[in-house]
């Protein structure tokens, strides 16, 4: 019989009162985990009011109280991460090292806003004018949402959303992926089982974009952070912003590498790999697009192939595999689709990953590596998001013919540069487009005390998730300017009161 979950308000687990649920498979099996309801607008309705009513409180609960349950959670979520990893490497695919990683930046960005207490701190100037002192503060928001994606079901909306959110004093409502909303429930069933936080601090629905596009519009939401596709980013940030609310989105990707002859080309490969593959490329750090220089690039290839084919690819929580399934049937179709179109278009095939079968697992969600080399700027495949495990070789003259290539991307997440020549390293760190950087790094993701800076068309808003810049995005500012009168200045005062009264 299929488990069907509800949703959170206030701290409990209701049963919906929709009659749309939404599966929740095993992508390994290809078999059906749960069911999660599409909720009814009066249900993310009463999130939002749970989150406000929360809000009146929380916000006025000391910062060192919010801290020490901030390091008290930081321990929970430790001490569950086996748990954590599995039931995120069932729901999505990614192999148990894979889905550790996805936990454990959860718990990074909690430790960073164990912080808060100096990452809140204004500023203040005394004597501005003769007797006068002013400060700048910064105060939370109010109830913020969270629109979360299907790839990172426990980093995005216990990493980059509630922490420094709720560190902050605000209150959160979640709309979780309904394609993997199981960890982020186990999460939240943590939360107050074992966390100890106040009831309504977080709240979580899954639904439609029908009913999500409530959270865009409600006046109690002050700030939505989203994770997602550009053309939905795009619609969320438009939307968001006119009904006067900050907005974070990270939209799409297509990063690309540049290596060039004089790199170290195993360790380049092997990075490739990594970055490519990991999480079955369905993340938007992932490097799906080589621009590799001419004069290696025959060996590249094939050094490329032969590390691909040398992966294990199985069962996601069989912990000697490296590649696991994606996260749905639908999803596998579409990457088979990109695979068909590339062909198409002229690419020339070097791996076919399609019609894999595991066996055992012949139900699950597979798709093998796969290669394409000879790619052309004009082919969609090299320009557009196919979050699989596809890599797309694109073969240059020159540094500054690659640099140009990367550069013509409408996408500028993230770039990457493999050489040992210093200065055409520092030529591509200061004039790629990309907004994280990496030299000889695969993926050049920060940790939680920098902010993730896309650029371009894979991000709307002002304030990154992150670092300084989401704390600023959670706070508002206030500035305060006093004075106070001493005997003299209040005799002063009433003495020129006094006499323009005389003179009326």
């Amino acid at each position: 019989m299929t488990v069907r979950k509800g949703y959170c308000v206030n701290g409990e687990w209701k049963e919906s009162q929709s009659g749309k649920w939404m599966p929740v498979t095993n992508s390994s099996t290809g078999e059906v985990m749960a069911e999660v309801p599409c909720c009814t607008s009066e249900e993310v309705l009463s999130a939002i009011e749970a989150a406000n009513e929360a809000f009146q409180s929380w916000s006025q609960i000391s910062l060192s109280k919010r801290t020490q349950l901030l390091f008290h959670w930081r321990n929970v979520l430790v001490e569950h991460l086996e748990e954590l990893a599995l039931l995120c490497s069932k729901e999505l695919g990614k192999n148990l090292d894979e889905a550790r990683g996805d936990v454990l930046k959860a718990i990074e960005p909690t430790e960073h806003a164990c912080s808060i207490m100096t990452l809140m701190q204004g500023d203040g100037l005394l004597q501005v004018t003769t007797g006068f002192d002013t400060t700048t503060y910064r105060v939370p928001l109010g109830v913020v949402a969270g629109i979360v994606p299907f790839n990172f079901p426990a980093m995005i909306p216990w990493g980059w959303m509630v922490p420094l959110a709720i560190a902050a004093g605000n209150t959160v409502v979640l709309k979780a992926a309904s394609q993997t909303p199981l960890t982020s429930m186990r999460i939240l069933e943590l939360f107050y089982e074992e966390g100890g936080f106040p009831k309504g601090v977080v709240n979580l629905v899954t639904c439609s974009r029908v009913e999500s596009e409530i959270l865009l519009r409600d006046p109690r939401v002050k700030a939505v952070t989203f994770v997602g596709t550009t053309e939905v980013g795009k619609r969320i940030y438009s939307l968001a912003a006119a009904n006067g609310k900050r907005v974070q989105a990270q939209t799409e990707a297509k990063n690309h590498a540049l290596v060039l002859e004089d790199c170290d080309l195993e360790s380049t490969v092997n990075a490739i790999i990594n970055s490519t593959y990991g999480c079955a490329g369905m993340r938007c750090m992932a490097l799906p697009v080589v621009v590799v220089q001419e004069s290696i690039a025959d060996r590249f290839v094939a050094m490329l192939k032969q590390k691909a084919m040398a992966m294990k690819v199985g069962c996601a929580y069989d912990p000697d595999t490296k590649l696991g399934p994606v996260v749905s049937a639908a999803h596998r179709e579409r990457i088979c689709q990109w695979i068909q179109r590339g062909i198409d278009e002229g690419a020339q095939l070097v791996l076919d990953g399609r019609d894999l079968v595991v066996p055992g697992y012949e139900n699950g969600f597979f798709v093998g590596p796969t290669i394409f080399d000879h790619v052309t700027e004009e082919m969609s495949v090299g320009n557009r998001e196919i979050f699989g495990p596809v890599t797309l070789v694109k073969r240059v003259k020159t540094f500054e013919e690659g640099l140009r290539l990367m550069n013509a991307n409408p996408f500028a997440n993230g770039s990457v540069i493999f050489t040992q020549n210093g200065y055409y390293a520092r030529q591509f760190e200061l004039l790629t487009d990309g907004g994280m950087v990496g030299i000889n790094v695969g993926i050049p993701v920060p940790s939680a005390y920098f902010p993730f800076s896309g650029n371009k068309d894979s991000f709307f808003g002002d304030l990154h998730v992150l670092g300084k810049d989401g704390v600023r995005f959670y706070t508002r500012a206030k500035t305060v300017t006093r004075h106070w009168y001493d005997e003299h200045s209040k005799r002063k005062a009433i003495s020129t009161w006094e006499g323009t009264v005389e003179r009326e």
